[in-house]
């Protein structure tokens, strides 16, 4: 009789958590429609940006963007379904499923929004070695197959990575751009193609000096692109030992850090002022400055072989001390407040189950709200520019 007893009471158990999990599934077919509008309005933007991809520069980015958030949005709903399903099921390891899909869905939402370096392989060439395109890419200098003299033949051929931005400066105090290499070393008459990365959302140049005029314009070697982006050039090296400079020539980039030299053989020394390679010619030098207190009414000192000027003050505002509550926090609690009794009453004798798909239809109300809004303005902007023109 007991054993029939634990019987019935494991199968009524087994029962009350079938039912919640049928009720809880139910409401899981509302998942499909919480990413398929969001999917639609992506279409929709996609289209309206491949109509314009004649006249929009880069706009391979912002398609394969959309492409990218659109099998994200397909992974996130299909795991969310899944974990749906064994909440009830499996509640045990239901926490761990749940931070297991958080971590994918960070893995691959990071492609998405990693920054896309453009190009520029299509290069029209204007003579002379020197290379540009519509979008801003340049290389002047370009030299495959013709030796310096003094050259019976290339040496050997190599090729580098030059990265460029304002990261790379951190390791140097009070400098602003740099290269991530300071200091390159190759034989003479080796063939060099040189791939210029630049990470920075400005313009950068990998400019390289002194070289034979009579085989490059101006003796010069130029790579330059406004980033993120890439391009790439070779020229050939002269024979003999020497340094060259290279450096961005864009105004104040070399002044804050941005040059390097290239050793061709052993060199001829090393150039003045390289990041981390030689000395500065200008040092910095921060000794005869004196630290200022922070204070309500601080004099201003007075300039070299000058007198201070009369009831001259710098008026500074005395640190304030960070509220542990914030106003957010407060707006935050009232709102809560407000909201409590009304999510009481209304969540009253309801499983967990119908919390969660309750949950989930609102949820959708707001999303299906924001696509209408968001499609209206779509449909407004695309409607202003293809106006058809009045019969005559």
């Amino acid at each position: 009789m007991q054993a029939l007893n634990a019987k019935s009471t494991k199968f009524s158990a087994k029962l009350k958590a079938f039912n919640q999990a049928t009720v809880f599934a139910a409401s899981l077919r509302l998942l499909p429609r919480l990413w398929q509008q969001p999917l639609a309005l992506l279409s929709t933007a996609k289209t309206l940006l491949t109509a314009q991809a004649n006249r929009t520069v880069n706009i391979g980015k912002h398609l394969k963007l959309f492409d990218k958030i659109t099998t994200m949005i397909y992974f996130i709903g299909d795991h969310l379904a899944g974990i749906g399903i064994d909440f009830i099921k499996h509640r045990s390891i239901f926490i761990m499923k749940l931070l297991s899909v958080l971590a994918l869905t960070i893995f691959v939402s990071t492609p998405v929004f990693a920054q896309e370096y453009e190009e520029h392989t299509n290069l029209m060439s204007h003579g002379d070695g020197h290379l540009m395109d519509m979008a801003g890419g340049m290389v002047m200098g370009q030299n495959t197959d013709k030796l310096p003299g003094g050259c019976d033949k290339i040496s050997e051929t190599k090729e580098i990575t030059v990265h460029a931005g304002h990261k790379y400066a951190e390791k140097f105090p009070g400098r602003m751009f740099a290269f991530d290499t300071q200091e390159y070393n190759f034989k003479p008459c080796t063939k060099l193609t040189v791939h210029f990365v630049n990470d920075d959302n400005i313009r950068h140049q990998w400019m390289m000096h002194g070289l034979p005029k009579y085989l490059y314009n101006k003796g010069m070697f130029h790579l330059e692109v406004t980033g993120p982006a890439k391009i790439s050039g070779t020229l050939i090296l002269p024979p003999g030992d020497k340094t060259y400079l290279v450096h961005c020539d864009i105004a104040q980039h070399m002044e804050k850090g941005m040059k390097g030299q290239l050793k061709v053989g052993k060199g001829d020394g090393d150039l003045p002022s390289i990041p981390g390679v030689s000395d500065y010619v200008i040092p910095d030098d921060y000794s005869d400055i004196k630290p200022v207190a922070m204070t309500t009414d601080t004099a201003v000192s007075a300039p070299a072989g000058g007198t201070t000027a009369p009831d001259a003050r710098i008026q500074t505002e005395e640190p304030k001390e960070d509220s542990v509550i914030s106003g957010v926090t407060v707006i935050g609690l009232a709102i809560g407040l407000l909201l409590a009794p009304f999510l009481a009453r209304k969540f009253k004798g309801m499983s967990a189950a119908e919390i969660v798909a309750y949950v989930f239809d609102l949820l959708r109300s707001v999303i299906d709200l924001l696509v209408k809004l968001i499609g209206r303005l779509i449909n407004m902007v695309s409607s202003k520019n293809n106006k058809v023109l009045p019969e005559k």
